[in-house]
């Protein structure tokens, strides 16, 4: 498994963990999760991952992946 592989599969474990509590409140949650919990060479591969067409993402996922990109998000 590549890293970006990996990180894929981590992203989508988040996001289902949080799916069951509605689109807005996962994406912040999975949003809140990264920005705490990723290193930030974790969070720049995800967000370059997703800006090249993010392969394998979750839509919920890639939802979240929208929110990291807002300004003071990071």
């Amino acid at each position: 498994m590549s890293h970006d592989q990996r990180l894929v599969y981590m992203a989508n474990q988040i996001g289902s963990f949080f799916r069951s509590q509605g689109d807005d409140k996962a994406v912040h949650g999975i949003a809140e999760h990264i920005n705490k919990f990723w290193n930030p060479r974790m969070r720049s591969a995800i967000l370059a991952h997703w800006e090249a067409g993010g392969e394998g993402l979750n839509p919920i996922v890639r939802k979240a992946m929208t929110a990291l990109r807002k300004p003071g998000s990071h």
